[in-house]
């Protein structure tokens, strides 16, 4: 498995919460509470963007586009970036500025002027000519290979509209208004068929401050060490062992793995062995001893010198502060 499919695997999302908006200007969305990683698109007309508590300038998406917003910040979806937020949503509870509180799926009111149309149950808004159409999802990462995840992007990326994530995104939309048995499950798994598509899209990109070890996946030999090590974590590397198996020499091999990540292979790999141990004390009711096997580590001290050294904390007080 190469490196970016480990790691989408295990912070497979989960909680994902997809709804449609459609609104007429002017019209702002507010929304607070937001979970680590959400995904905007745009499907029909524009809309800006912006992070209330990031420094970040606004956004304009055109239709196709799509806003990844990594870490929980607040953040408002509106026609313009002036335009003030005529709404708060909180989770499944929104509040109408200088109104009242309602459900903000089935049946909810539309910000902007008219009538409230039948379009859907995860629709909010209305659907009169010269609306805006827009899906947003939100989900939560799992455990530390998420957040390794969500270092890679920035605040707000803006993936710009290609075929790949446009057909994603129509198949998204046309699911997310219907009501059939299995849907929420079905959206779920479209969602993360759209956020996959969109984080390579944007990996791809020439501007994107990916890490090192991302930029070193498309060098041949590096990038095959790298999916060695992630394909077995727990088996006793060492460079010797991986440079004949990218055909180099072990010196030649170090070197160029060095100045390709930032760092020597076999600290790389204790560094995705603590993430791995990490997630599997919080996920699971295994010992720190069958912890430290799993990942490669003989016996439990080694491991957790190894893992208060990563994480400031021991394994077992990780266990209780993730539980």
């Amino acid at each position: 498995m190469d490196v970016l499919s480990d790691l989408l695997h295990r912070a497979h999302a989960r909680n994902a919460l997809v709804r449609q908006l459609i609104q007429r200007p002017p019209w702002a969305l507010a929304f607070t509470g937001a979970p680590p990683l959400t995904v905007v698109a745009a499907l029909g007309g524009h809309a800006s963007v912006r992070l209330d508590d990031a420094g970040v300038a606004p956004v304009r998406l055109a239709p196709g586009d799509i806003a990844l917003i990594g870490g929980a910040h607040a953040h408002t979806i509106a026609d313009s970036p002036a335009t003030p937020p005529q709404a708060v949503i909180h989770g499944e509870r929104k509040h109408v500025v200088g109104g009242g509180e309602g459900a903000a799926g089935v049946g909810a009111a539309g910000v902007g002027a008219g009538v409230q149309r039948s379009l859907g149950p995860r629709t909010y808004g209305d659907g009169l000519p010269g609306a805006t159409i827009m899906l947003r999802g939100a989900c939560e990462l799992r455990g530390e290979a998420g957040a390794r995840l969500l270092r890679m992007l920035p605040p707000l990326a803006v993936v710009p509209a290609g075929p790949r994530t446009r057909a994603a995104l129509d198949l998204l939309a046309t699911e997310v208004a219907r009501d059939e048995p299995g849907q929420d499950a079905v959206l779920h798994r479209l969602l993360d068929l759209v956020l996959v598509l969109a984080l390579r899209a944007w990996c791809a990109g020439p501007e994107a401050p990916l890490p090192s070890w991302h930029r070193a996946l498309a060098d041949p030999a590096v990038g095959e060490a790298l999916r060695l090590l992630h394909d077995r974590p727990a088996h006793r590397w060492t460079v010797a062992e991986l440079a004949a198996g990218v055909g180099m020499s072990r010196a030649a091999f170090a070197a160029r793995f060095r100045s390709m990540v930032g760092e020597p292979p076999l600290t790389y790999l204790t560094g995705w062995r603590m993430t791995l141990g990490a997630d599997l004390l919080g996920d699971t009711d295994a010992t720190v001893a069958a912890v430290a096997r799993e990942v490669g580590y003989e016996d439990a001290f080694a491991f957790s010198v190894a893992f208060k050294r990563a994480h400031g904390v021991s394994p077992s007080a990780w266990r209780r502060r993730t539980r």
